[in-house]
């Protein structure tokens, strides 16, 4: 039995998320799936974290329990030519210890989120960003950000379907950038609560909007109370970026 790192590169768009659901197609499936046909084994993939439906990765980190002898670039090159037709890319593919663990063996992960700030509509990044017309001050959304950087109750940017059995997180990073009509949202952390990114993402966007002031975060955040949430952002501008390890 050998154990695979996989870097994984997704669309999460016709996707109920990473993990296996019993109602739609997830990219945890259609891994496993070609795994299936190429090895004839049925074996599980797990990834770094679980993202939702509709959320992209650009570099998600993932581990596969093989028996039958490939080497890593015959798995790879295998793996991509049963995922064709999906939207799915395996873009490195290395052996690792047995004991290496693409989840528990994390240190730390990265997202970003992308808000494209233009009155025009999206023709080529359509469900790949979230579309803002109105002019957004992304250097009062970077300073209302360093609000939550810390070790925090995130409960009002928590899910009410999240299943971490404690709200207290510790953000590592949360900044806030412009290129041009992107202005784009970076978070990092050990680990984040589900809908924790898209919900901060959201209230920034009010910040910036001018609808939220600076003290109207820090309010929401100490109150630690879900109906104070101002805004979950969409899926669509979420991207799975880096998994940390040792």
């Amino acid at each position: 039995m050998t154990r695979f790192r996989l870097t994984i590169e997704y669309d999460g768009g016709p996707y109920m998320g990473w993990q296996r659901q019993p109602h739609g197609p997830s990219v945890q499936q259609a891994i496993e799936e070609a795994a299936l046909a190429i090895s004839g084994e049925e074996t599980l993939v797990y990834g770094a974290g679980r993202t939702d439906a509709g959320v992209h990765a650009l570099a998600m980190a993932a581990h596969i329990d093989i028996e039958k002898s490939f080497t890593p670039f015959r798995l790879g090159e295998a793996l991509n030519a049963k995922l064709r037709a999906e939207p799915i890319a395996i873009l490195d593919c290395r052996e690792v210890e047995e004991d290496w663990h693409a989840r528990f063996s994390c240190t730390g992960r990265a997202y970003r989120y992308r808000i494209v700030n233009r009155r025009a509509p999206l023709a080529l990044e359509a469900g790949k960003a979230w579309r803002i017309p109105r002019e957004l001050d992304h250097q009062a959304m970077d300073e209302a950000a360093q609000l939550l950087v810390g070790k925090h109750d995130f409960t009002t940017f928590r899910s009410a379907h999240c299943q971490s059995d404690s709200a207290l997180k510790t953000l590592d990073r949360l900044a806030v950038r412009r290129e041009g009509d992107e202005v784009l949202v970076e978070a990092e952390a050990r680990s984040f609560l589900h809908h924790q990114v898209r919900s901060m993402v959201g209230c920034l966007a009010l910040v910036g909007q001018g609808q939220w002031r600076r003290d109207d975060l820090g309010a929401a955040l100490e109150a630690a109370d879900r109906s104070r949430l101002g805004l979950n952002a969409p899926p669509e501008g979420l991207y799975f970026v880096e998994a940390k390890y040792p």
